[in-house]
């Protein structure tokens, strides 16, 4: 059966079951209207491609997938990364997969404490940008343990982590932030919706701050960043 529920600003109606429906159901909505996304049922298309896979987690997948596709078309995308919520601004760590994007957002809960630092989403927020101000969401797509609130918040800041030996933490001014985005997000195979996630893309290097940060697992590196990115760094 078919569900609305506001996620990311939007109406998304969708038949959803499992994993997907669990975690869907802070965002439920009441029915009606016309949605801005509409995801179909994914069963028939998973059992016919993967029938030796887990049919639960491939609705996931596929849910997660058809959201993220059709954000682009409200000036939306997914990126792989933590988002928190502090001081009424959402934060974000991106890293390639096993860097430690959850280790440091941790480390920030720890520093500055888990009521004043809240998770909106710790794999795959949504980032819209509305009326020149860049927003990061909560959706119910959120990684393996299931890490999201139904919150919003205006974007602060972006930190792309790195491993290092020592931390150290810069604007990111190298050629390759587009690319290395690039990696981190949903990706779409049609000409038109590619050329407008890469103007989405450039328009957000632009308009938010971002920042480099090597660093090591250590409650130094949350605060080193937290220092930087929230302009306290003489604190």
């Amino acid at each position: 059966m078919e569900r609305d529920y506001l996620i990311a600003g939007l109406r998304v109606r969708m038949d959803t079951f499992g994993r997907t429906e669990a975690l869907a159901q802070p965002y439920c909505a009441l029915h009606g209207g016309e949605p801005d996304i509409h995801i179909c049922s994914q069963q028939e298309y998973c059992r016919a491609h993967r029938p030796d896979a887990p049919l639960d987690e491939l609705e996931y997948m596929g849910t997660s997938r058809d959201f993220y596709t059709q954000l682009l078309q409200h000036d939306g995308m997914a990126l792989h990364a933590s988002a928190i919520l502090v001081d009424g601004r959402a934060w974000l760590f991106s890293a390639d997969s096993g860097v430690g994007k959850s280790t440091h957002r941790a480390l920030w809960q720890q520093v500055l404490g888990e009521d004043r630092v809240l998770i909106i989403n710790d794999d795959k927020p949504a980032l819209r940008r509305l009326d020149g101000q860049w927003y990061a969401y909560g959706t119910p797509w959120c990684g393996k343990e299931g890490l999201n609130r139904n919150l919003w918040a205006p974007v602060g800041g972006l930190c792309l982590l790195e491993r290092g030996d020592t931390n150290a933490i810069a604007p990111y001014t190298a050629d390759d932030l587009l690319f290395r985005l690039l990696r981190q997000t949903q990706p779409v195979q049609a000409c038109d919706a590619l050329n407008h996630l890469l103007t989405l893309m450039d328009t957000l290097t632009k308009e938010v701050p971002i920042w480099r940060l090597r660093c090591t697992p250590t409650p130094e590196a949350a605060l080193l960043a937290y220092r930087h990115m929230t302009g306290k760094a003489n604190e």
